[in-house]
């Protein structure tokens, strides 16, 4: 699938090292986690209604699984009147819109690259609502754009992101982006050479806000989210360490009207679903 926005190439190093990334994953020779499931005298075992599979950081949106209404992002701003979060970047575009949650953690990108002598990022394209994909659908035709709710711009939680000084395969945004944006949460999500996975001609400027585990997971592994929530359920859970943190992520399957899954006894946790069949559960400890 083609956009008319920037036309960039971004290189994904699979040999690139990570010295602050450990990821471990069951089933696997390093193995340190068992189902995926917490110390029993650690955890308690709740119930999630569906409606959470609808919801959170890692839904799967394609030309087979439509967003549902809950998915949208609640907090959608518009960034020309947010000036307090439009720090070190441009927009394209006045009209942009952006869960606000991920406008943060874009602006901490920023700030990252910016320490490192990268400074000149734009935003082109954000949050669209069904109403504007769906013209834009009809405007561009299905070789440029996808019908309503079956984009990932519909979320509220994936950006078109270029440099205002060349075109991202010789700007030094592109280069950086390509080694650090996994660091705040981000992947690049129509890599190049799985277009057969992920249905989506490489966009190199596509960039979708997952969490910091599984973008560490994602971009160690060199995994699409099609791949990673696939991978996940045959695992059933993965580990991975960031900056002596330990996040442990599990997969439960959505059983009639609810899940059951395990969480801890005081200890954070976010629960996301997978907007087809479960939920997956991240644990930080």
């Amino acid at each position: 699938m083609k956009k008319w926005v920037f036309a960039f190439i971004l290189v994904i190093l699979l040999s690139y090292g990570i010295s602050q990334l450990n990821v471990k994953s069951a089933g696997e020779d390093k193995v340190d986690i068992e189902n995926g499931s917490l110390p029993s005298e650690d955890s308690q075992m709740i119930t999630v209604s569906k409606e959470q599979m609808y919801q959170g950081d890692l839904l799967l949106v394609n030309t087979n699984y439509a967003l549902h209404p809950a998915g949208v992002r609640k907090d959608i701003v518009s960034l020309s009147s947010r000036m307090d979060l439009v720090k070190g970047y441009g927009l394209l575009d006045p009209s942009i819109q952006l869960s606000q949650s991920v406008a943060r953690s874009f602006g901490e990108m920023v700030e990252g690259a910016k320490r490192d002598g990268v400074e000149h990022f734009l935003i082109s394209s954000g949050y669209r609502n069904a109403e504007k994909q769906d013209q834009l659908y009809r405007d561009m035709g299905h070789d440029y754009a996808l019908p309503a709710n079956h984009s990932e711009h519909n979320l509220g939680v994936s950006l078109d992101i270029g440099s205002s000084t060349a075109k991202m395969d010789d700007a030094e945004e592109g280069k950086w982006l390509k080694k650090h944006a996994w660091e705040y949460g981000f992947i690049l999500r129509y890599p190049k050479g799985k277009e057969d996975i992920t249905g989506i001609q490489y966009e190199p400027w596509h960039f979708r806000y997952v969490g910091k585990a599984h973008s560490a997971i994602m971009y160690e592994k060199d995994l699409t989210l099609e791949q990673y929530l696939d991978k996940l359920k045959e695992t059933k859970a993965m580990s991975v360490t960031l900056d002596n943190q330990k996040y442990t992520v599990a997969y439960y399957p959505m059983v009639g009207d609810g899940a059951t899954v395990r969480v801890p006894k005081g200890t954070h946790y976010e629960i996301s679903g997978n907007n087809y069949d479960g939920v997956v559960v991240t644990v930080s400890a």
